[in-house]
């Protein structure tokens, strides 16, 4: 993952309202402690993305517009 920024921790701290408007606008931003990567400030949309549960294979079949639809075979006999 590509950060759009990255920020020092005393930066973050001190320009924390910019730093929320560019992981609104722009994306993740990282914050880094003594030069190594600590912690990323996404918005709460990609947030929300990244938990949202997944559908589950079994699901994904239940939920097909083919649920109920005769199958065939195109192998010759």
């Amino acid at each position: 993952m590509v950060m759009e920024k990255t920020w020092q921790l005393q930066d973050a701290k001190n320009r924390l309202s910019e730093l929320v408007h560019k992981a609104m606008r722009n994306g993740p931003q990282m914050i880094t402690v003594r030069g190594k990567p600590a912690v990323v400030v996404v918005s709460v949309q990609e947030y929300e993305r990244l938990v949202r549960p997944k559908t589950s294979l079994v699901e994904f079949f239940r939920s097909s517009p083919l649920v109920g639809a005769r199958s065939f075979s195109l192998r010759s006999q």
